[in-house]
């Protein structure tokens, strides 16, 4: 960005966001003499996922513990707290909430209208910014045009002049165009600087430092969004890659580089297909600052347990990677991550003290449930376009008798399962009818998995209660802009399938006495497929060994034989390869589905009209294999619903805690596994 531009951008920001930010006083450019010092935070968003207000659309409620019109407030903050800043978004920006989906696939903007979150991150002032995984959900056209660039790769057309978008340079450096051979985006960006400095006379100055913004995504994103980008787009080699531009950087005159990685850390030895990068990235020369995002963590933390950041060469409490200042600020906003960089100048170039580098992560949560204040200038920024994603998630399509949870689908609810499953099954049934006769002798099954599992917080389940149904609901029971797909499997594959879901429980001896968790934290509760169909049934012995649990899988009563086939109706990320599951890599697909998960689901309710539970929330596939335990067998939950437990035929499930003390709201649960 120019000297010219950034000033006229400031000007613009101080206009519409004059309470947002700090007013400095302004001094003659001039270059900085030797012994000049300042201090830069660098702030950084990431996984904001489009939660534009604090707000949950599924249950048309406030919830003041996300939002990005409070991480607003946390910027305002900083920038009366720092002379310097230089404000970066970490990609996963775009996607993921009710009112993400309504600007993508209901009322997209027009090619002159912004997207409201860039509304949101054009009025703070944002620098720069990556690409997540994420962005790629809705398709490439819809990127090229909110993004305000010129994509050239098929399908995408090209337009006289590019729409609107941010104010901002948007970098990745790892995936190019298959038209054009180049990267999709810039590769990177050096940033001029403005900073207020401190002369070796001790006199204040102003003077610019050259940064340099370079931006990484998952090679995953071809697995996890093929149907928009194979043929389009291909990855490259993210660390051979940053070798070459890093260094050309530096010849260009960048003072700092500062890596925008949206991945989390990884030690194992490096492989271009690697998910999670940045503790290679942290290793190669010439890197400043590493911004995280991605694993939806906290980072610096000193009490976390989580295992990338107790790697070899992690500093979890000072927040360094392999001596290199980095950040992670959690997701949704709930975070702001700020670097404190103090620079000094040696009379030809800037260097940073590392001694004097501090970095935080920084709370929206300033209590136990106190909050900082929202940004009324935000919310004022997208109320129309908030408006109207309330509207729209209120649209009636149906009801339902009883109440669909995930509370206890760990151990055995299907209630906000099976309705998934069924209309997925549904649709591959007609579809195989009309279109592929050739597969028409194969039992149809579907799996889901409970989206929603108790993560962060006793907030995060899926919860429909009984009543009229709307698109808010259908929401919540299936969280992601998914499509469906359909993958032909045989008995052996299925069982590898239902054994690496299964890796959601952690290993239960029987003889311990002590509490033992049941749950496995580190595994996602959206891998936990399930099959819920009465056709099917299996145990899953938690006192086995990973990859050797699925006992007595049967289909209509007859154990189910490795050469067996069938289809499976699941989504385009597991069949194309999310989350690792064997045999589902993209090469047995049969169906790739145009339509949506969720609107699937949305049409079979409206088809059905009244939901039952017995008939469609009490195909129970799947029971733990029983044993008898010395010591209790524990979970958590929210709290207080064992009466729900009970209506789901879940009569060996107890509360044992109403607070189980961590903090996050949940209970302290018990299953016996002898019933």
């Amino acid at each position: 960005m120019s000297v010219a531009s950034n000033t006229t951008l400031r000007y613009q920001i101080c206009m519409a966001f004059a309470p947002v930010l700090f007013s400095l006083p302004v001094y003659a450019a001039t270059a900085p003499a030797k012994g000049t010092s300042a201090v830069l935070a660098v702030l950084e968003t990431s996984d904001l996922h489009s939660n534009v207000v604090g707000y949950d659309y599924y249950k048309l409620a406030e919830e003041p513990s996300i939002g990005f019109d409070r991480t607003a407030t946390l910027i305002r903050q900083a920038r009366k707290e720092f002379a310097n800043t230089l404000l970066l978004d970490n990609g996963d920006t775009i996607q993921g909430t009710a009112f993400a989906d309504y600007q993508s696939l209901v009322a997209p903007p027009k090619c002159g209208e912004v997207l409201g979150i860039y509304k949101i991150m054009n009025a703070l002032g944002y620098e720069g910014a990556t690409v997540g995984n994420h962005e790629f959900n809705y398709g490439l056209p819809f990127l090229n045009q909110v993004t305000g660039s010129s994509f050239k790769v098929k399908d995408v057309t090209p337009a006289a002049k590019p729409c609107a978008g941010p104010k901002f340079p948007i970098v990745l450096a790892n995936i190019q165009s298959l038209q054009s051979k180049q990267p999709l985006f810039a590769p990177y960006r050096i940033l001029d600087k403005k900073i207020v400095a401190t002369g070796a006379n001790g006199k204040q100055v102003e003077t610019t430092v050259k940064v340099g913004i370079i931006g990484f995504t998952p090679p995953d994103i071809m697995s996890w969004d093929k149907r928009w980008l194979d043929g389009r787009v291909a990855p490259l080699d993210i660390r051979a890659t940053a070798e070459k531009f890093i260094p050309e950087m530096k010849k260009k005159g960048a003072d700092l580089v500062v890596v925008l990685g949206h991945a989390g850390l990884d030690d194992s030895p490096y492989s271009a297909k690697m998910e999670n990068t940045n503790w290679h990235l942290a290793k190669v020369p010439g890197v400043d600052v590493v911004l995280m995002g991605h694993a939806h963590q906290l980072f610096p933390n000193k009490d976390s347990t989580v295992g990338q950041f107790n790697l070899p060469g992690v500093d979890k409490v000072r927040g360094l990677v392999n001596g290199v200042p980095a950040v992670m600020p959690s997701q949704w906003g709930k975070h702001l991550g700020v670097v404190q960089l103090h620079l000094k100048y040696d009379g030809k170039a800037w260097s940073v003290d590392k001694d004097k580098t501090v970095v935080q992560a920084r709370s929206t949560q300033t209590g136990p449930k106190t909050f900082v204040e929202p940004d009324a200038e935000v919310r004022a920024l997208v109320k129309a376009e908030h408006e109207a994603t309330i509207a729209y998630v209120k649209t009636p399509i149906g009801a339902t008798q009883f109440r669909m949870s995930s509370y206890f689908a760990d151990v055995g609810d299907p209630s906000a399962i099976e309705i998934v499953n069924r209309a997925q099954a549904d649709y591959v049934v007609k579809y195989v009818k009309a279109n592929l006769p050739q597969y028409a002798s194969l039992p149809v099954l579907s799996v889901s998995a409970p989206f929603k599992g108790g993560f962060p917080t006793a907030a995060d389940f899926t919860d429909v209660p009984a009543g009229d149904l709307a698109l808010n609901n259908a929401a919540d029971l299936y969280l992601f802009p998914n499509s469906l797909y359909a993958v032909k499997v045989d008995g052996a594959g299925l069982k590898a399938w239902l054994e690496t879901a299964a890796g959601r429980f952690n290993t239960i001896d029987p003889k311990q006495s002590a509490p033992q968790e049941l749950v496995n934290s580190r595994f996602p509760s959206f891998n936990f497929d399930t099959v819920t169909s009465p056709d099917v049934s299996y145990e899953i012995d938690v006192t086995r060994a990973p990859g050797d649990r699925i006992r007595n899988l049967q289909y209509r009563g007859k154990a189910v034989e490795a050469r067996q086939e069938f289809l499976v109706a699941t989504n385009n990320y597991r069949a194309s390869g999310g989350g690792g599951f064997p045999g589902l890599d993209g090469s047995n697909v049969v169906l790739a589905s145009p339509d949506n998960n969720r609107d699937i689901l949305i049409e079979y309710v409206r088809n059905a009209k009244q939901l039952t539970r017995k008939e469609h929330g009490s195909a129970r596939s799947w029971k733990f294999a029983r044993v008898q335990t010395a010591g209790p067998v524990v979970f958590r939950s929210a709290p207080g619903l064992v009466g729900l437990a009970q209506e789901a035929g879940l009569a060996n499930v107890s509360q044992l805690k109403e607070d189980d003390g961590a903090g996050k709201g949940m209970a302290l649960y018990a299953v016996d596994l002898s019933k």
